[in-house]
């Protein structure tokens, strides 16, 4: 069986991790898919994040 383009990453706040006045304790975090061919570099996206109440930057992690 031949191995898949499509992997699974998973997105971290970068906020939660350098803020200490944020609303809870913890660290948001979201899974999803990229193609590994055509997005070689790590991915960056605007999403919300619970912890801190906002739409923050969420990178890869590995």
């Amino acid at each position: 069986m031949a191995k898949g383009v499509r992997v699974v990453i998973t997105l971290e706040c970068t906020e939660c991790r350098t803020n200490s006045n944020k609303r809870s304790n913890g660290v948001s975090r979201y899974t999803t898919t990229k193609n590994r061919r055509n997005t070689t570099a790590r991915l960056e996206l605007k999403k919300f994040c619970t912890h801190c109440n906002t739409h923050t930057v969420h990178k890869e992690i590995k």
